[in-house]
Order: C-alpha cells, then sequence, then structure tokens
C-alpha cells in the first residue's frame, strides 16, 4: 500500500502549474490558499484566483487537479476556488511589476532587453496588418516571447487575425493581456462592444497607447510588434515620444503611389531620431499555380525605391527585408485567425515572412542606451 502524500510533495506539484494568463507558477503569485491531505490520500487544494470572473479559471482548476494527481498515493483531488482580497491583488500586483507599486513603461528602461518594433505604411491597404501578425507567429514558433500592441485604434484588427477571442482580465489597474498561438495581444477591440467605431481625438489616443504599454502586464518579452495606423498622425508621434528606441518597419506594395507615401511615412524617424529596421515589400507578385512567369499586378521596385531614398534622406543603409507574394492563404488565414507562417510554412510567402523575422532577432541589440559601468581615470 503506498504511503499518504506530503504537504511538501503537493507543493512541488502545484509549482509546475502555471497561470495562463500571468505565464508564472501559482505557489510564486500567492494563488495558493490551503493544501489539506486526508489519512486516505484524498486532497483537497485551495486556490485563490485573481478576480471572480477569471476567464482562466477552467483551465486552473483542471491544471491543479492533473499535477496534483500524479502525486504518488494521491487517491483523490478536489479544487476549492476563491477570490484574492484587494490587498492581495495589491501585492501580486506589486510583484509582477517587480517590487514597483508606481506605473512605468518597461520598454522604455534603459536595461530593457525587449526589441520594439512599429509596424508603419503610409497608406491603408498594402497588408501591414497581415505582416504583423505572421511576424509575430513566426517569431512565437522560433521560441521567442512575443508581444502585439494592436495601436491601429480606428482600424483595429490584429484580435481577429491572431483568432484572440478571449478578453484582458482586470487586477486592480493592471492588465493581464490574453494570449494566442504563445503571442500575447492588447487591442481597443477587446474595450469596444461589438464593431463600435473609435471616435477619439489625440489626447485620448496617446492615453490608450500609454495603457497599454504600462497598465498591461506583458512579463519579459523578447520581441514587442506594435501595428501602427497609417500614416504620421498622432500614434506614431506618441510611439516615438514614449519609446524613442523602438525601431520602424516600413510595409509598403511595388506600386510607386504607395511606394512615395511609404517612404513619408519613414522618413518621420528624421524628426524622431528612431530607426528604421528595413522596408518590406508585400503583394510583390502573383506566382501562377501552373508554374508560369510571376505576374506583377501592382508593378515592380516599389519597395527597393522607398529603402533607396530612405538611405539617402537618413544617411543609413536602409534594407529592403523581404518581398512577400500574393497568396489567398495569407488573406483567408487573417479572417479565420490562423496566421499563413503556421498553417502553411512551406508556402513562398511564409518562407519570406520568416526570413524577416530571424532578420529581426539577430539584429545586434546594440550600445544606445545601455549603461556600461565606465568611469572616467583619475588625472
Amino acid at each position: 500500500m503506498s504511503s499518504t502524500p506530503t504537504t511538501e510533495q503537493v507543493h512541488e506539484a502545484l509549482a509546475t502549474v502555471q497561470d495562463p494568463e500571468i505565464h508564472r507558477p501559482i505557489t510564486d503569485l500567492g494563488m495558493v490558499k490551503s493544501v489539506d491531505i486526508a489519512d486516505d490520500g484524498a486532497v483537497h487544494v485551495g486556490i485563490y484566483l485573481t478576480v471572480a470572473g477569471c476567464p482562466m479559471k477552467g483551465r486552473i482548476e483542471k491544471d491543479v487537479t492533473g499535477a496534483v494527481t500524479k502525486v504518488a498515493g494521491v487517491t483523490k483531488v478536489t479544487v476549492e476556488l476563491d477570490v484574492m482580497n484587494e490587498e492581495q491583488r495589491k501585492e501580486l500586483q506589486t510583484k509582477l511589476r517587480g517590487g514597483q507599486a508606481e506605473k512605468e513603461i518597461p520598454f522604455a528602461k534603459p536595461n530593457s532587453l525587449t526589441k520594439v518594433y512599429a509596424v508603419a505604411s503610409g497608406k491603408g491597404g498594402v497588408g501591414k496588418s497581415s505582416v504583423t501578425v505572421n511576424l509575430a507567429a513566426a517569431l512565437a514558433a522560433q521560441g521567442h516571447k512575443v508581444g502585439v500592441v494592436d495601436a491601429d485604434i480606428y482600424g483595429h484588427s490584429v484580435p481577429r487575425m491572431l483568432g484572440a477571442s478571449d478578453f484582458p482580465t482586470k487586477v486592480e489597474d493592471m492588465i493581464l493581456p490574453p494570449t494566442a498561438h504563445d503571442i500575447k495581444v492588447i487591442s481597443v477591440g477587446m474595450f469596444t462592444e461589438g464593431n463600435t467605431p473609435v471616435v477619439w481625438r489625440g489626447p485620448m489616443l496617446h492615453r490608450a497607447l500609454q495603457q497599454f504599454l504600462s497598465d498591461v502586464f506583458w512579463g519579459d518579452l523578447d520581441v514587442l510588434l506594435m501595428d501602427l495606423p497609417p500614416g504620421t498622425g498622432d500614434i506614431a508621434i506618441s510611439v516615438a515620444q514614449m519609446l524613442p528606441g523602438a525601431e520602424l518597419l516600413v510595409v509598403t506594395t511595388p506600386q510607386q503611389a504607395a511606394a512615395e507615401v511609404a517612404e513619408r511615412a519613414g522618413a518621420i524617424t528624421a524628426q524622431t531620431h528612431q530607426r528604421i529596421a528595413g522596408v518590406i515589400e508585400n503583394m510583390s507578385y502573383y506566382q501562377p499555380e501552373d508554374g508560369g512567369d510571376p505576374v506583377y499586378l501592382f508593378g515592380q521596385g516599389g519597395g527597393q525605391k522607398v529603402a533607396d531614398a530612405l538611405t539617402k534622406t537618413l544617411g543609413a543603409e536602409i534594407p529592403l527585408m523581404g518581398q512577400v507574394p500574393l497568396d489567398t492563404r495569407l488573406r483567408e488565414g487573417g479572417d479565420e485567425g490562423q496566421p499563413l507562417v503556421l498553417t502553411h510554412p512551406d508556402a513562398e510567402a511564409s518562407k519570406v515572412l520568416v526570413s524577416i523575422a530571424e532578420k529581426l532577432v539577430g539584429k545586434p541589440r546594440g550600445l544606445a542606451g545601455m549603461q556600461l559601468g565606465i568611469s572616467p581615470a583619475g588625472r
């Protein structure tokens, strides 16, 4: 007959259970309320939820039951769910912020190692959001911790394209973002009813973006992608103010008219003193299924034209990072919440997008803003 499990064994098992939204062990988050073990091996576990309407409570209960069931000697597991009080939530909030109770934008700190890329375009309809979503999915599939801010306040579409149907969870004044395809995502569309339009002026837009960056618990991200609205308006300026270290990815199509507008969107960095990571040309060509010659529906050379013009304007080499061909499955995947790079990794468009993602994470962080600990020599 097996021996009765110990409290230590049960706690070790609970340490393997992660909160699905915060992605840290529930034992580290103060979510384990109690552990009671009967002589016959029956275990009763009390768990604190962050909020009463926690959307992940079913998964937490299932994961706790599964982990404790594996402990030798356990005959039965019952889980009782409770809710943290205000003081416990504040303690959790302070712990998640690294001991800092006040709000801050973690990606703006000099010691932040998160690469931030703002995906911009001169005009709408060039596939900027599709590129953002697929780059995020490619990076996550490569094992990187990725977040996406849908900063296109008026034309928010990222949640649908990523299949993020869950809503954020609020813990005091901290927001826990939902996850889709291992990508944390936040969007104003998660805070509006149905397809209600957002009718805001500049100050409101600035405040919304500030909340997305400071109130949302992103955790330790490797990469943060921001899907900007088209053009050089309020959001682009706010990003430059809040995240001066963010680099721009300029998306265009081969069409000359689109390229000229995209050039203006990139040239804003001359005034904001940001860097441009590169230019991405979307809808570059269509490859017939019969293997015939590529069809250049929107002309040729727009992406290279933008890269060359920005190189001349800014005095720094701006590369054309890739030319993404037209693929109807790219659009279908966006409608269905299934990024092309995950569903059809062998597609030519997927290969180009994955290649761009690899170039982004392979870029050196640089020393700008980093503390080197150098002291002046004595005279």
